[in-house]
């Protein structure tokens, strides 16, 4: 994660440094968020044929070759096909880890473990952001040391000795159906793929853009990431209290809001902006999640897993639209375009979530289930997601009921 968080900043800054046009950023950055979607669907097969072990060795060395073939070329469709190219081994590298988080889990610790490896993933790629910081007076120190990063996370899983598990079954669910199920959390899951896709491939660029020195691009990006796990918590909270839909209407407005503040010259120092860049992260990452919550109100427990990855395949279609979309209002209104981009978006999604109230009730606080803070990873992570139990699990708590 300290890699691949990374990387993506350092190639936003690079694009930036040699003044390619916004859109053309955005276009690079859609290719890694069109990796990961296609990469859902077609890593199961590889690591069901060759085994967790060597799919992830397999993944991780392809993803390292192609993170230093970055410094082969500085053409940006060359970049774009290798962004896709690590869109893809990444998604695959999650659902090796996230298998074996799952068979390894019990329902005692299921929870910590989920909550650990959320911790892990956004501090990971928190501190990535800062890579930007080493001096790099070849052009291509960054992406060996990206590199060389990456190939290390290959070492313990290489190197051990426990049993890989079986990877889950994948079970398709139609997008249709999710819709049917929560309009809501479909349409907050898309708006949160555009919202985090365009941010993540461009917000080193609006950074370098109003002016911020590479440090302070570096303190930004990693502020609203931090600030994205700070914040779980509370508004978590707040949307196991209330009507969930309320939530997500007030941190759609408070996200816009924060928007149309950034967009202000004023703030364009690097302590305001950076502080402002905490308040965005910590309400724009909640989004999803809030989705997710929202969505296993209505599920039926056994289709918890499959709904949610409806949910994340909406989540990566909208990631891919996201970066391109916002780059072209970044090449209309200059730099705060991506912030209209953000407002606009949240805006719609105020509306729509507003007329959803008057679709349908609301159940009680009683009948929702817990909010988890959470990563968009891949569809693997629903299998060790807390509320979620095993069927062999259920087995085992019916024949113990029995005797």
């Amino acid at each position: 994660m300290v890699g691949a968080g990374g990387l993506s900043t350092i190639l936003a800054f690079r694009m930036g440094v040699a003044e390619h046009p916004s859109t053309v950023v955005g276009l690079v950055t859609s290719m890694y968020f069109i990796g990961l979607v296609m990469g859902a669907t077609s890593c199961h097969r590889l690591i069901t044929n060759v085994g967790h072990i060597r799919a992830f060795a397999a993944l991780g060395s392809l993803m390292s070759a192609a993170t230093l073939a970055h410094a082969l070329t500085a053409d940006p469709w060359a970049w774009g096909a290798l962004r896709f190219v690590v869109g893809f081994m990444t998604v695959g590298m999650f659902m090796c880890t996230e298998s074996w988080l799952n068979e390894k889990s019990s329902n005692e610790i299921r929870g910590q473990v989920f909550s650990l490896y959320q911790i892990v993933l956004y501090v990971g790629q928190g501190t990535g952001q800062f890579l930007i910081n080493i001096p790099d007076q070849l052009g291509t120190d960054l992406f060996i040391l990206t590199s060389i990063l990456m190939s290390l996370a290959i070492l313990p899983v290489a190197m051990t000795r426990v049993s890989a598990p079986e990877l889950p079954k994948p079970v398709r669910f139609r997008l249709a159906r999710v819709w049917g199920i929560s309009p809501t959390g479909m349409t907050a899951s898309l708006a949160s793929g555009i919202v985090m896709g365009a941010f993540y491939g461009l917000g080193a660029l609006f950074a370098q853009k109003v002016g911020l020195a590479t440090a302070q691009t570096a303190q930004f990006m990693g502020a609203v990431i931090i600030g994205g796990l700070v914040l779980q918590w509370p508004i978590g909270k707040l949307s196991d209290t209330f009507d969930r839909r309320l939530v997500i209407i007030g941190v759609a407005v408070a996200t816009t809001i924060v928007c149309f503040v950034i967009m202000n010259k004023d703030v364009h120092n690097g302590t305001g902006l950076i502080a402002l860049g905490a308040l965005f992260g910590g309400l724009s990452f909640t989004l999803y999640p809030l989705a997710v919550a929202y969505m296993n109100d209505y599920v039926e427990a056994d289709d918890i897993v499959p709904a949610s990855g409806g949910l994340m395949m909406a989540y990566g279609i909208g990631a891919a639209i996201g970066p391109t979309a916002g780059a072209l209002m970044m090449d209309i209104f200059g730099p705060p375009g991506l912030f209209i981009f953000i407002g606009i978006i949240t805006v719609f999604l105020t509306i729509f979530i507003m007329w959803r109230l008057t679709q349908r009730a609301s159940i009680t606080t009683e009948e929702q289930g817990d909010y988890q803070a959470m990563q968009r990873t891949s569809q693997v992570v629903y299998e060790f997601y807390p509320e979620t139990v095993n069927s062999q699990e259920i087995d085992d708590l019916e024949d113990d009921t029995r005797c």
